[in-house]
């Protein structure tokens, strides 16, 4: 991301540049507009984000209330239910001062250059999909008044409801489908997602349609069926050469991998584990392995304690770190000490840790691996769940089958090490085959599965469904009463300085805790 804000300082200095004469009476410190290519290209990238939320409010808080991740760290606050009021605010900090400040300049100058409809329609999506991030995490968020300081000095931003937000984002995806055609978008290369191709922007505004549609499932069932029913007659995704994610590169490292590279302390959540194995899932050891150090525990050091920490290393080889025998999973909810007076099975608590599963570091935490956003396979279970709820979109156990398939071939995108061979698809589908009688269960935990490390949608998902069925944890002083959290809260600067904005949003939506339901999160 330094590289990307250089390039941009160094094409500010050279538009202000100009070898002629005839244009005097303009300001010669008034820098050229940033080309609208250019400025997509980095809402995207300020989309996947950076290090800092993707940390805090996807892997602490998210990944482990969805029990995909578990960690004994004490500040990892996720699966313990304690708050952490700058941990949770995370993602709204980082992305009002910049992908919802950017998209929203880009959509201004796109306006008043009068650009074609169709880079206006790409632009108007990603602007959708931005919010509809913050706002299923928050709730009611500054939405049509947010990150238009610059732009309009808005500098204290209304918060909207979520059921006018959640009206508007429909309305605008429906507007952009509209727009868009089968050809290539003024964007070109500088669109990094889709390199232009409005066709598949398109089935992108009508996937994010049908996600949102099913949103409403609770809320409002009719207005749910209405919008999925238009979604899908739109045309949705049709492969994983549609799939929403952002290649990272050694310039533009993916934010996730930063964390991880960050902190060694995240395993794999015995839920996970134990759903995995317990399926002979082929996806085991790409997603997870034991660490690649074991250490081993000498309690014949009686004059020096403790060196035994950096003394007694072994290296794992890959066939021990890669055995699906010896994936094991942590149990969500402990801290170092709780789980060390649990008399667990291994000598010590340090030797312990390094034999649970971790992420499986070369393959899902690579600094170049894609960040997805959404995937062929939810949309595949989407449209199972449609078919079960209303008999819409064809055959639900051929949209189920279609949806593992995907989102087991959709890992080739970490590279060849997490390649699924066909066969160990098909023997994974024959011994795990759509369940009429628990539909909705198994494709909801299905989806789950599919939306690792998008945890993001793993919560929002899981809230809307209540599926798969998580054990919450009771970690002592959680502030949840020992219940899963249902959002995360606000920042303390907008509490300070936009007070009577924050007042108000509280006032309609009620506490900022984190137990408080978004609006289409309803009992």
């Amino acid at each position: 991301m330094k590289k990307l804000i250089c390039l941009f300082m160094m094409a500010l200095v050279v538009g202000a540049c100009d070898d002629g004469f005839d244009e005097l009476n303009v300001n010669p410190t008034k820098p050229s507009q940033i080309a609208a290519g250019n400025k997509l290209t980095a809402v995207l990238k300020f989309v996947s984000s950076e290090r800092y939320d993707n940390w805090r409010a996807q892997l602490i808080y998210q990944s482990t209330m969805m029990q995909h991740l578990s960690t004994t760290a004490g500040y990892w606050n996720g699966d313990k239910y304690t708050w952490n009021r700058g941990y949770a605010s995370s993602l709204l900090d980082r992305y009002y001062e910049n992908a919802i400040k950017n998209v929203q300049d880009l959509k201004l100058q796109l306006d008043n250059e009068e650009a074609p409809e169709e880079m206006i329609a790409i632009t108007r999506i990603v602007r959708v999909f931005a919010f509809s991030r913050l706002t299923d995490l928050y709730g009611d968020i500054p939405y049509n008044e947010g990150g238009k300081a610059v732009i309009e000095g808005i500098y204290l931003p209304k918060y909207d409801s979520q059921s006018e937000i959640y009206a508007d984002m429909l309305k605008e995806l429906e507007e952009s489908a509209a727009a868009l055609s089968s050809g290539t978008s003024g964007f070109g290369a500088a669109d990094v997602i889709y390199q232009g191709d409005q066709a598949k922007w398109k089935k992108l505004a009508n996937s994010l349609m049908l996600r949102l549609g099913l949103r409403l499932i609770k809320v409002d069932a009719a207005a749910s069926q209405a919008w999925v029913t238009k979604a899908i007659a739109g045309g949705v995704m049709t492969s994983n050469e549609d799939i929403f994610y952002l290649q990272h590169d050694s310039n533009n490292r993916n934010g996730l991998s930063e964390a991880f590279d960050a902190d060694g302390n995240p395993r794999m959540s015995k839920t996970f584990i134990d759903f995995l194995k317990n399926n002979d899932d082929p996806r085991l050891t790409v997603l997870a392995s034991l660490p690649s150090e074991k250490i081993i525990f000498k309690e014949d050091l009686p004059d020096n304690p403790g060196k035994y920490i950096e003394d007694f290393r072994e290296d794992r080889t890959d066939a021990e770190r890669l055995d699906p025998a010896n994936q094991r999973g942590l149990v969500n909810g402990n801290s170092n000490v709780m789980l060390d007076n649990q008399n667990v099975d291994l000598d010590n608590l340090f030797s312990n840790l390094n034999d649970y599963s971790e992420p499986n570091r070369p393959i899902v935490a690579a600094f170049e691996a894609p960040m997805f956003f959404q995937t062929y396979a939810e949309v595949e279970f989407m449209l199972a769940e449609a078919n079960v709820r209303w008999g819409l979109a064809g055959d639900a156990a051929t949209h189920y089958n279609n949806g593992v398939t995907a989102a087991m071939k959709q890992l080739s995108l970490y590279g060849e090490a997490a390649v699924i061979a066909d066969a160990d698809i098909t023997t994974y589908l024959a011994e795990n085959p759509y369940d009429a009688a628990n539909a909705i269960e198994q494709i909801s935990t299905q989806y789950w599965a599919a939306t690792f490390l998008n945890e993001y949608e793993t919560f929002s998902n899981w809230r809307r469904t209540g599926f798969p069925v998580l054990v919450p944890v009771n970690f002592p002083g959680n502030e949840t009463g020992g219940t899963i959290p249902r959002r995360l809260t606000y920042s303390q600067n907008e509490a300070s300085v936009n007070a009577d904005n924050y007042e108000a949003a509280l006032a309609a939506q009620g506490p900022d805790v984190l137990t408080t339901r978004v609006w289409w999160d309803a009992q």
